[in-house]
This record gives C-alpha cells, sequence and structure tokens, in this order.
C-alpha cells in the first residue's frame, strides 16, 4: 500500500476501509486460546482422577504428541490450518487422550495388586489393547458419513471429520506403544496414605463419588424394567425433539462488516438516487460504532436496477464497541427510517458466504415459470402475504414493477419507402442514448476512451426522441453523427444536411409514433425460463426452518399453480439440502458403528448395549 500510494496523484489518498482479516486473525486466535486451554484442563482432570504425578505425566506426554503427529500427518495430505481443523483439534484433545487414561488405568491396576512395572505393563497392555483398538474404530466410525456428506456442508466438514480421524487414529499408536512403555519405567506402586493434602483429599472426593455410583449401579441392576423403560422413553424423546426442534443453518457472526441495500421508487433519477443515498450515507457515517462507509449506485451486478444502491459500513472492532452487529444494525434502522421515499435492508456479512446473488436480505427464495406474467403476479401474491408473517422480517422482491419505458413503434412501410432500415433505427438511437465506445485516445500514461451519446440534457427528458433524424441514404455512420449533432448544438436538418452530402435527414416521428408505458426495471432469468428472486430476513428468535414451513403454508394459501415452481437458493438452498440428508447420516452412523463393533466383538447384542 505505501508503494501504490507513492505512485499516486498528490491529491489522492490511499485509505483502508475494510480488512476482512482482523476478523480470520481474532478466529484464530481465539481456536489458539481455546486449544491451549483444553489441554490445560484435560491434564489437570487427568491428574485429579489418577492421583499421581508419574501417570499424569504419561499422559500428558500422549496428547501433545498425539497432536504433534497429526500436524505432520496433515502436512501431508495438504491440509492448512484454518477455522475447522484447529477446532477437530480442540475437540481431539479429550479424544486422544482416552486411549492413554485407559491403558494407564489398567497397568495401575495391575501394580497395585503386586505386580512389578514391567510385568503389569505387558499384561494391562495385552488386556486393553483390543478396547483401545474397538473405541478408535467406533470413533472412526462416527465421521465415516461426514465424509459422504454433498454440497457445501460437506466439502466444509469433510476436512474437520479427516483431521479428527488422524488424531484419534494416531493417539490409538501411541497408547498401544509408548504408553506402556513408560508405564514400565516410570510407575510405582503407591503406598496406602501417601501424597500431600491436596492429593489426599482428592483421593477421599473420588473414593465416596466411586462409593455413590457403586451404590447408583446396584439400584439400577435392581430395577432392570424401570431403567429399560426409561432407556426407550429417552430414545422416543430424542427422535421426538429432532423433529420439533426449529433448526438453523450456520449462527450469524459479527465480522463487523455490514451491507446496506438502499432502494428509492422505480421512477427516480440516477441526480435523485444520488442524493438520497448521500443522505442514507451520512446518517450511518455518524453513528459512534461506525468506523467507515463506501457507496456505489448506478446499474452493475451489485446494483441490478437503476433505484438500488449499496453501502458496505465497516464497523469498528469488537474490543472498541458496546454492542453487537445486530444491534448496530437495529440502531441504524431507526435512525434512516424517517428519510423519505428510501427502504434500507441491512444485513450483517458472514464469513461463509453462500448465496451469489445480489438481494435485500440474506435468505432467498426464486419463483420460475415460463410465462412472465404468471411470476410477476404470484411473486406479488406471495411477498404480500409474506409480509403479514411474524417469522420473517424484511420481505422484498427483487422484481420492481412501475419502471418507466418509452416505446417507439416503427411504421415498416413507411419506413420502407423512405429508404430506412430497422438497422438504421436502432444504431441511430444507440448511438444517442446508447453511450456507444467510437475510439481510443492513448496518451504516455492513460488511455481515454472517447464515447458518443447525446448531451445530458436530452437524455433527461423522451420528449427529445422527437428531436431525432434518421438519414434515409447513406452510410451509418454519418447517421449516427448526424442523430449526435441534432442533439447537441439543437441544428435543424437542414443544416445537418450540409454535413452528410449523400443522406436526406428524416424526422423520427415522421414514421414512428411513441408510447408511454410501464415495466419492471428488470426481470431475471433461471435455466433460460423468467424467474424473481424474493428475499427475507428471520426475526429475533426465528429459526430457517419455520421460515421454510412459512413459505410452504403462504404457497398452500393463495393457492400457487404448479406452473410457478419455487426453489430457494443460497443459504436457504443449502440449509434445505443439508436437512434432507440429516437423518440419513445419523442412521449410517449408527449403521457403521454397529457393524464395526459387531465384527470386533463377534456379537449382534453388544454393539447394542455399547
Amino acid at each position: 500500500l505505501p508503494r501504490l500510494q507513492r505512485s499516486m496523484p498528490s491529491g489522492v489518498k490511499l485509505t483502508i476501509v475494510n480488512d476482512r482479516t482482523n476478523t480470520i486473525r481474532a478466529s484464530i486466535h481465539d481456536v489458539q486460546f481455546t486449544l491451549i486451554l483444553s489441554v490445560v484442563l484435560v491434564v489437570l482432570v487427568v491428574f485429579v482422577f489418577l492421583r499421581t504425578v508419574r501417570a499424569t505425566i504419561i499422559a500428558a506426554v500422549a496428547l501433545p504428541l498425539s497432536l504433534i503427529a497429526t500436524f505432520g500427518v496433515m502436512w501431508f495430505c495438504g491440509f492448512a490450518l484454518d477455522n475447522l481443523s484447529l477446532m477437530a483439534l480442540t475437540i481431539g484433545t479429550g479424544f486422544v487422550v482416552d486411549d492413554a487414561i485407559v491403558m494407564i488405568e489398567n497397568i495401575v491396576r495391575h501394580i497395585e495388586e503386586g505386580e512389578g512395572p514391567l510385568d503389569a505393563a505387558l499384561r494391562g497392555a495385552r488386556e486393553i489393547g483390543f478396547t483401545v483398538i474397538s473405541l478408535t474404530l467406533s470413533l472412526i466410525a462416527v465421521f465415516i458419513p461426514l465424509l459422504f456428506m454433498t454440497g457445501l456442508v460437506g466439502r466444509m466438514f469433510r476436512e474437520f471429520a479427516l483431521t479428527l480421524t488422524i488424531a484419534v487414529v494416531v493417539s490409538a499408536i501411541v497408547s498401544l506403544t509408548l504408553t506402556p512403555m513408560m508405564c514400565s519405567r516410570t510407575l510405582r506402586a503407591e503406598k496406602e496414605g501417601s501424597g500431600n493434602a491436596v492429593t489426599r483429599f482428592f483421593n477421599r472426593a473420588v473414593d465416596r463419588t466411586v462409593e455413590h455410583y457403586h451404590w447408583t449401579l446396584e439400584w439400577v441392576l435392581r430395577h432392570q424394567t424401570l431403567t429399560l423403560l426409561t432407556t426407550l422413553a429417552t430414545l422416543v424423546a430424542t427422535v421426538w425433539l429432532y423433529i420439533i426442534i426449529p433448526k438453523g443453518f450456520l449462527p450469524s457472526q459479527d465480522t463487523g462488516l455490514i451491507i446496506a441495500v438502499t432502494e428509492a421508487g422505480v421512477e427516480v433519477s440516477f441526480e435523485e438516487m444520488q442524493r438520497q443515498q448521500a443522505r442514507v450515507e451520512a446518517i450511518v457515517r455518524k453513528d459512534p460504532d461506525v468506523e467507515g462507509v463506501v457507496s456505489i449506485i448506478g446499474v452493475s451486478k451489485l446494483n441490478p436496477t437503476p433505484n438500488a444502491g449499496r453501502l458496505a459500513i465497516t464497523l469498528k472492532p469488537r474490543d472498541q464497541r458496546r454492542v453487537f452487529v445486530d444491534q448496530v444494525i437495529e440502531r441504524l434502522k431507526e435512525q434512516v427510517a424517517p428519510i423519505p421515499g428510501m427502504i434500507v435492508h441491512f444485513q450483517a456479512v458472514q464469513d461463509i458466504q453462500i448465496s451469489t446473488r445480489p438481494s435485500r436480505a440474506q435468505y432467498q427464495y426464486t419463483l420460475v415459470a415460463a410465462d412472465a406474467n404468471d411470476v410477476v403476479e404470484w411473486s406479488e401474491r406471495l411477498v404480500e402475504h409474506l409480509r403479514k408473517d411474524l417469522i420473517m422480517r424484511e420481505v422484498a422482491s427483487e422484481a420492481q414493477e412501475g419502471g418507466l419505458r418509452m416505446l417507439v413503434r416503427v411504421n415498416r412501410e413507411t419506413a420502407g419507402r423512405l429508404g430506412i432500415s430497422m438497422q438504421t433505427v436502432n444504431d441511430t438511437l444507440y448511438d444517442a442514448f446508447g453511450q456507444r465506445q467510437i475510439s481510443t485516445i492513448y496518451g504516455q500514461a492513460n488511455q481515454y476512451r472517447v464515447i458518443l451519446e447525446a448531451s445530458p440534457e436530452y437524455q433527461r427528458d423522451p420528449a427529445a426522441l422527437s428531436k431525432i433524424h434518421v438519414p434515409a441514404a447513406g452510410n451509418l455512420a454519418s447517421g449516427a453523427a448526424t442523430a449526435v449533432t441534432s442533439l447537441t448544438a439543437g441544428n435543424t436538418p437542414a443544416s445537418l444536411g450540409s454535413n452528410t452530402a449523400n443522406s436526406t435527414q428524416v424526422p423520427l416521428s415522421a414514421f414512428a409514433t411513441f408510447e408511454r408505458v410501464s415495466a419492471p426495471l428488470s426481470l431475471s432469468h433461471q435455466e433460460q425460463f423468467p424467474s424473481i428472486t424474493l428475499s427475507f430476513n428471520l426475526a429475533k428468535g426465528a429459526a430457517l426452518s419455520d421460515a421454510v414451513e412459512a413459505i410452504t403454508r403462504a404457497q398452500q394459501t393463495i393457492g400457487m399453480p404448479t406452473s410457478v415452481i419455487g426453489s430457494y437458493s443460497g443459504d436457504a438452498a443449502e440449509f434445505a439440502k443439508s436437512l434432507s440428508g440429516q437423518p440419513w447420516l445419523i442412521l449410517a452412523a449408527a449403521v457403521t458403528i454397529y457393524i464395526v463393533l459387531g465384527v470386533l466383538y463377534e456379537s449382534f447384542i453388544h454393539p447394542m448395549t455399547i
């Protein structure tokens, strides 16, 4: 950036408006802290329950060694350290120490029974090795369905599942090799009552917990029927809760960036839109939590219609703000609401952005039909019905009806008698209003494109069409020059005739009529059919699954015909796809675990009890 600044003119200042790496660095820092905290907590828990420093050291060595070896395998697989892989390692801190704890506990039991450390390690490892393998394979079986998930969710969590699987496998190898060896070299038989006051306190607390567990276990074994009924009720309640609980796709984030979509009346001019956008921008800039604003108007990929604008709002860092992004949005809505003729839609930018369609809200629902009139009619009905629903907020249609259009109806017979083709009419109108590039001027440092167009004062009023003159003979280039000259200098056809010696200038109104009508500002297509996208946000406390159900109910209520097909796009589409496949993934995980444990234990019953 300093090098770019030096190459710019002295009056131009380069300023960073938004830096997305700040949120990335903050996320990585958070995960790193969580990873270190997880390691410390796991080691402390191991110390509390194993009650010896030597055994704790053995488990503590297995933990970082497994993570370091996991880093090595990740490097060979081409994985990166991102939020998902670091999250897998954070979760893995509890998994990778499980095998070592089971191994150490069994070896300690043999030492307490009077065996030597080496014999206890050999016998304990031989007894528990099969269990460690079973634990590892069953954990891997849980992550197998994640590897087969489709769509964006599957792509995101594939690396997460593989990283966690690698960590579990490495920890099993460490627990079957290094842990028994260290036990045979470092563990010693502890005398009864040995240790300091803190150790004895924890020992008594653990012993009391074990005694209480022994009592509850005996009670459960005496009431087997009640226990089985409770288990069955828990399973039924789990399925029932899974069905009724509200479901969402991805939780909302505070990335410090807000996108505001402004919308004026369909008949607004560019100058008026610029003035209204400046008012919104000024109000947003005054907010104490806003650091910078970038304003964009004009038809582009971001603004599909001329009455739409966009603001990229950068907030101050989270530690310098008193409120989250949702509260900032609510405050900005109240501040811009009094502006007449302007509707502003705010949405917080997320790290994971699925939708590629510019819209006024976060979620999109697209209607498609063979007839454009059907799409427009039913989209208006659906929007009107959804705006009454308490689950949704900021329901909007990307179709902008009521735009101004001027139809030029050419009398082909009259034009033919005058020797004027439709191509000549089209080229003349495009030269005047279409901003045709006719040349490029090359300077030493810059290039200047020469644009052919009518003067701005003639572009604002459709009455200027009556001043257009079309050449009845001669080449198209002379016709273009005639049209533009007549609109720029206000010359008469007679004076223009001297400039184009071989062409006769005919007023456009001599063989065409003009009609003012209304029309959509834009009409999108999906798979070559007319389409209109509806966008919406969720009310506070509402889930995306509630919105999906509300749209289904609304379609049934208004009686939408089957010729109009609706489909979700962006986040909503990915949510619907993942939601439809989730029960099958859960079933696949359960079946996979059952098969793996059935093979290991050579039993049909033991996998069920496990």
